[in-house]
């Protein structure tokens, strides 16, 4: 493989900011691969989604930094050898301030000017207790300052449409969510869900407290019967109501599911355009083929251009 330049430190909020221009944008999400087949998939999966020319692309980190040097490695890779912009993950999970810092420079050395700065969640159980390294970080909002204060970064966080399964309610969840905005976020990627309301509503709220940074919702296809099963748990945003009795007549019939799951997932995302969403965040489990499904039948990216 020819190795090019490494890209321009362009940031997330610059890239939205000029592809909105020409309409709605969409990025997409990846992990590191575990192994050499893994990272195969990956890699047919990056350089089929290249040529539609997503915003951006971000990798995420593993649970305690399990995958850290995976991510950084990969990140670093998407920069120096494709014409897309990545944004990396950072947890404060399991680490110290120090370890924090190193991981940032690394990522600056590598070229990399985008980072999604979240807590994380305690290794083993998502909702066990959180436990913060004796010299380390509490809260994402401390991480997002510890990002802004090592270097030029463009910092993005997580935002929960139906509030975090650890937040007491919707308003405590706001204001976690404003504070680390206040702390130096340019944007919020939400996480998933399959009905729009939850999203909506808090993109309202965000509007009425005075915070006018973009928040992206987190779009996962609805591809199999075990999707739909760990939603809920993954994301904290319930199963929308008809939801399980509109995919019932498919439980035995997986080719069936999908095609009905894509219908759907298509049927969200063209209510959230037409509510004015300006772009889209697509978690493809590093897989390609229904997110470029997907982004043809919306008309983003290139396709809008060749079709």
């Amino acid at each position: 493989m020819t190795t090019r330049t490494a890209q321009p430190r362009t940031s997330v909020i610059d890239r939205i900011g000029a592809r909105e221009s020409t309409g709605p944008v969409f990025s997409v999400e990846f992990f590191p691969p575990k192994d050499a087949r893994g990272e195969a998939e990956l890699w047919r999966a990056i350089r089929r989604l290249e040529p539609l020319d997503p915003a951006f692309v971000s990798v995420t980190y593993g649970a305690g930094g399990s995958s850290r040097d995976r991510t950084i490695r990969t990140t670093a890779r998407i920069a120096s050898d494709t014409t897309l912009v990545p944004m990396a993950h950072l947890t404060a999970v399991s680490h110290s301030r120090a370890e924090l810092r190193h991981v940032i420079g690394s990522y600056a050395a590598a070229g990399i000017s985008n980072v999604l700065a979240v807590r994380g969640d305690p290794p083993g159980d998502p909702l066990g207790e959180w436990t913060a390294h004796p010299e380390g970080l509490t809260y994402a909002d401390e991480l997002v300052r510890l990002v802004r204060e090592s270097g030029s970064f463009c910092v993005g966080v997580a935002a929960f449409p139906y509030g975090h399964p650890r937040s007491a309610d919707l308003d405590a969840d706001l204001a976690r969510l404003l504070v680390k905005i206040r702390a130096g976020a340019d944007f919020a990627i939400s996480q998933l869900f399959w009905e729009p309301t939850g999203f909506l509503r808090l993109r309202d709220r965000l509007a009425a407290a005075g915070c006018d940074a973009p928040l992206i919702p987190g779009i996962m296809p609805l591809l199999s019967a075990k999707t739909m099963a760990k939603g809920p748990e993954l994301s904290g945003a319930p199963l929308p109501a008809g939801l399980a009795e509109r995919m019932a007549p498919y439980a035995d019939d997986p080719a069936g599911f999908r095609a009905a799951g894509l219908d759907l997932t298509t049927e969200l995302c063209q209510t959230l355009l037409a509510e004015g969403v300006r772009g889209l965040h697509f978690y493809t489990m590093n897989r390609s083929p229904a997110t470029a499904d997907l982004v043809g039948r919306l008309g983003l990216g290139r396709t809008a251009v060749s079709a």
